[in-house]
Protein backbone atom coordinates (compact mmCIF):
# COMPACT_ATOMS: atom_id res chain seq x y z
CA UNK A 1 0.00 0.00 0.00
CA UNK A 2 2.59 2.20 0.93
CA UNK A 3 4.87 1.63 -2.50
CA UNK A 4 1.46 2.59 -4.40
CA UNK A 5 0.87 5.76 -2.48
CA UNK A 6 4.45 6.70 -3.73
CA UNK A 7 3.89 5.94 -7.14
CA UNK A 8 0.84 7.97 -6.88
CA UNK A 9 2.22 10.44 -5.28
CA UNK A 10 5.23 10.82 -7.70
CA UNK A 11 2.76 11.18 -10.37
CA UNK A 12 0.69 13.51 -8.77
CA UNK A 13 3.69 15.33 -7.68
CA UNK A 14 3.66 17.96 -10.47
CA UNK A 15 0.13 18.98 -10.17
CA UNK A 16 -0.20 19.36 -6.73
CA UNK A 17 3.55 21.58 -6.87
CA UNK A 18 1.74 23.57 -9.06
CA UNK A 19 -1.02 24.02 -6.85
CA UNK A 20 1.18 24.84 -4.02
CA UNK A 21 2.63 27.77 -5.47
CA UNK A 22 -0.49 29.17 -6.37
CA UNK A 23 -1.63 28.54 -2.69
CA UNK A 24 1.77 30.55 -1.89
CA UNK A 25 1.44 32.85 -4.57
CA UNK A 26 -1.94 34.12 -2.51
CA UNK A 27 -0.97 33.98 0.51
CA UNK A 28 2.04 36.34 0.17
CA UNK A 29 -0.15 38.99 -1.82
CA UNK A 30 -2.92 39.29 0.81
CA UNK A 31 -0.30 39.17 3.60
CA UNK A 32 1.46 42.16 1.91
CA UNK A 33 -1.85 43.96 1.22
CA UNK A 34 -3.58 43.02 4.72
CA UNK A 35 -0.78 43.69 6.97
CA UNK A 36 -0.61 46.91 6.01
CA UNK A 37 -4.35 47.23 5.58
CA UNK A 38 -4.58 46.00 9.08
CA UNK A 39 -2.06 48.63 10.36
CA UNK A 40 -3.64 51.86 9.04
CA UNK A 41 -6.76 49.97 10.81
CA UNK A 42 -5.38 49.99 14.09
CA UNK A 43 -4.33 53.52 13.57
CA UNK A 44 -8.17 53.93 12.38
CA UNK A 45 -9.82 52.35 15.48
CA UNK A 46 -7.39 54.42 17.67
CA UNK A 47 -8.04 57.40 16.27
CA UNK A 48 -10.23 60.47 18.22
CA UNK A 49 -12.62 61.12 15.64
CA UNK A 50 -15.70 59.21 16.53
CA UNK A 51 -16.38 59.12 12.78
CA UNK A 52 -12.91 57.93 11.76
CA UNK A 53 -13.24 55.14 14.79
CA UNK A 54 -16.58 53.89 13.68
CA UNK A 55 -15.46 53.24 9.88
CA UNK A 56 -12.34 51.83 10.79
CA UNK A 57 -13.96 49.53 13.27
CA UNK A 58 -17.45 48.51 11.28
CA UNK A 59 -14.33 47.04 8.70
CA UNK A 60 -12.84 45.25 11.35
CA UNK A 61 -15.61 43.63 12.33
CA UNK A 62 -17.01 42.56 9.21
CA UNK A 63 -14.05 41.16 8.70
CA UNK A 64 -13.54 39.05 11.51
CA UNK A 65 -17.28 38.63 12.23
CA UNK A 66 -17.46 37.10 8.28
CA UNK A 67 -16.50 33.95 7.45
CA UNK A 68 -13.40 33.50 4.96
CA UNK A 69 -15.47 31.39 2.60
CA UNK A 70 -18.33 34.15 2.50
CA UNK A 71 -15.86 36.80 2.15
CA UNK A 72 -14.87 34.45 -1.23
CA UNK A 73 -18.26 33.85 -2.32
CA UNK A 74 -18.57 37.69 -2.15
CA UNK A 75 -16.08 38.48 -3.58
CA UNK A 76 -16.28 36.66 -6.28
CA UNK A 77 -20.42 35.66 -7.10
CA UNK A 78 -21.06 38.93 -5.02
CA UNK A 79 -19.60 41.76 -6.89
CA UNK A 80 -20.14 40.69 -10.31
CA UNK A 81 -24.16 41.79 -9.38
CA UNK A 82 -22.03 45.57 -8.55
CA UNK A 83 -21.11 45.54 -12.14
CA UNK A 84 -17.50 44.34 -11.00
CA UNK A 85 -16.22 40.87 -11.88
CA UNK A 86 -13.05 39.22 -10.61
CA UNK A 87 -11.01 36.51 -11.37
CA UNK A 88 -10.72 33.71 -8.84
CA UNK A 89 -7.21 34.83 -7.95
CA UNK A 90 -8.58 38.41 -7.71
CA UNK A 91 -11.57 37.58 -5.63
CA UNK A 92 -9.01 35.24 -2.76
CA UNK A 93 -6.71 37.60 -2.59
CA UNK A 94 -9.59 40.93 -2.16
CA UNK A 95 -11.37 38.39 0.25
CA UNK A 96 -8.08 36.94 2.00
CA UNK A 97 -6.53 40.33 2.11
CA UNK A 98 -9.81 42.02 3.88
CA UNK A 99 -9.60 39.10 6.60
CA UNK A 100 -5.95 39.73 6.81
CA UNK A 101 -6.26 43.15 7.64
CA UNK A 102 -9.19 42.95 10.19
CA UNK A 103 -7.47 39.99 12.58
CA UNK A 104 -4.06 41.93 11.90
CA UNK A 105 -5.77 45.57 13.38
CA UNK A 106 -6.22 43.64 16.45
CA UNK A 107 -2.64 42.28 16.94
CA UNK A 108 -1.27 45.78 15.85
CA UNK A 109 -3.28 47.49 18.12
CA UNK A 110 -2.54 45.17 20.78
CA UNK A 111 0.85 46.09 20.34
CA UNK A 112 0.88 49.22 19.83
CA UNK A 113 -1.26 49.79 22.69
CA UNK A 114 1.59 47.85 24.84
CA UNK A 115 4.09 50.31 24.82
CA UNK A 116 4.06 51.67 28.32
CA UNK A 117 2.12 55.16 28.84
CA UNK A 118 5.43 56.56 30.84
CA UNK A 119 7.07 56.37 27.17
CA UNK A 120 4.85 58.20 25.63
CA UNK A 121 4.74 61.03 28.45
CA UNK A 122 8.45 61.05 28.19
CA UNK A 123 8.17 61.59 24.36
CA UNK A 124 5.96 64.52 24.57
CA UNK A 125 7.84 65.71 27.53
CA UNK A 126 11.08 66.24 25.78
CA UNK A 127 9.47 67.95 22.91
CA UNK A 128 8.63 65.50 20.49
CA UNK A 129 4.82 65.88 18.33
CA UNK A 130 2.54 63.28 18.75
CA UNK A 131 2.85 61.81 15.25
CA UNK A 132 6.83 61.93 15.66
CA UNK A 133 6.20 59.96 19.16
CA UNK A 134 4.31 57.79 17.10
CA UNK A 135 6.63 57.04 14.45
CA UNK A 136 10.08 56.69 16.77
CA UNK A 137 8.67 55.60 19.85
CA UNK A 138 5.50 53.72 19.44
CA UNK A 139 5.12 51.96 16.13
CA UNK A 140 8.32 50.62 16.73
CA UNK A 141 8.26 48.87 19.61
CA UNK A 142 4.48 47.98 18.84
CA UNK A 143 5.59 46.53 15.98
CA UNK A 144 8.66 44.56 17.28
CA UNK A 145 5.83 43.00 20.11
CA UNK A 146 3.49 42.00 16.79
CA UNK A 147 5.74 39.78 15.17
CA UNK A 148 5.49 36.23 16.49
CA UNK A 149 1.39 37.08 16.38
CA UNK A 150 1.78 38.43 12.97
CA UNK A 151 3.93 35.63 11.88
CA UNK A 152 1.62 33.39 13.68
CA UNK A 153 -1.25 34.47 12.00
CA UNK A 154 0.27 34.24 8.14
CA UNK A 155 0.54 30.13 8.57
CA UNK A 156 -3.70 30.50 9.38
CA UNK A 157 -4.08 32.42 6.20
CA UNK A 158 -1.62 30.19 4.55
CA UNK A 159 -4.13 27.05 5.69
CA UNK A 160 -7.16 29.20 4.95
CA UNK A 161 -6.42 29.52 1.43
CA UNK A 162 -7.51 26.12 1.12
CA UNK A 163 -10.85 27.30 0.94
CA UNK A 164 -10.93 29.03 -2.34
CA UNK A 165 -11.61 25.59 -4.04
CA UNK A 166 -14.89 26.74 -3.16
CA UNK A 167 -14.34 29.60 -6.30
CA UNK A 168 -12.57 27.19 -8.65
CA UNK A 169 -8.82 28.60 -7.83
CA UNK A 170 -7.11 25.98 -8.54
CA UNK A 171 -4.64 25.95 -5.32
CA UNK A 172 -3.32 23.21 -3.14
CA UNK A 173 -6.61 21.71 -2.30
CA UNK A 174 -8.69 22.02 -5.59
CA UNK A 175 -5.90 19.99 -7.20
CA UNK A 176 -5.98 17.23 -4.90
CA UNK A 177 -9.87 16.87 -6.03
CA UNK A 178 -9.04 17.16 -9.42
CA UNK A 179 -6.78 14.46 -8.76
CA UNK A 180 -9.86 12.08 -6.75
CA UNK A 181 -12.29 13.36 -9.04
CA UNK A 182 -9.95 11.75 -12.22
CA UNK A 183 -8.80 8.83 -10.33
CA UNK A 184 -11.43 8.11 -7.92
CA UNK A 185 -8.73 8.00 -5.48
CA UNK A 186 -9.48 10.83 -3.35
CA UNK A 187 -8.30 9.68 0.23
CA UNK A 188 -4.54 9.63 -1.12
CA UNK A 189 -5.19 12.46 -3.05
CA UNK A 190 -5.93 14.75 0.06
CA UNK A 191 -2.88 12.52 2.18
CA UNK A 192 -0.51 14.00 -0.33
CA UNK A 193 -2.00 17.62 -0.37
CA UNK A 194 -1.77 17.84 4.12
CA UNK A 195 1.68 16.32 3.37
CA UNK A 196 2.41 19.58 1.08
CA UNK A 197 0.66 21.33 3.78
CA UNK A 198 2.94 20.23 6.15
CA UNK A 199 5.59 20.47 4.53
CA UNK A 200 5.67 24.12 4.68
CA UNK A 201 3.51 24.76 8.60
CA UNK A 202 5.83 22.78 10.34
CA UNK A 203 8.94 25.10 9.44
CA UNK A 204 6.94 28.00 9.40
CA UNK A 205 5.79 27.19 13.20
CA UNK A 206 9.49 26.83 14.36
CA UNK A 207 10.14 30.08 12.99
CA UNK A 208 7.30 31.42 14.90
CA UNK A 209 8.71 29.81 18.03
CA UNK A 210 12.24 31.38 17.59
CA UNK A 211 10.69 34.34 16.68
CA UNK A 212 8.61 34.51 19.75
CA UNK A 213 11.76 32.91 22.16
CA UNK A 214 13.90 35.59 20.78
CA UNK A 215 11.72 39.03 21.40
CA UNK A 216 11.18 37.74 25.08
CA UNK A 217 14.98 38.41 25.49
Amino acid sequence: MIVQFLEQAQNWLPQMLGGLKISLIVTGASLAIGIPLGFFLSLGVMSNSKLTRNINLAVVEIGRGAPSLILLQFAYFGLPSAGLTLTSFGASILALSWTTGAYTSEIIRAGLQSVPAGQREASLAIGLTRLDMMRYVVVPQGLRIAIPSLLGFAILIFQTTSLCFAIALPELTSRAYEIGTNTFQYLPALILAGLLYLVICIPATLLVSFVEARSQH
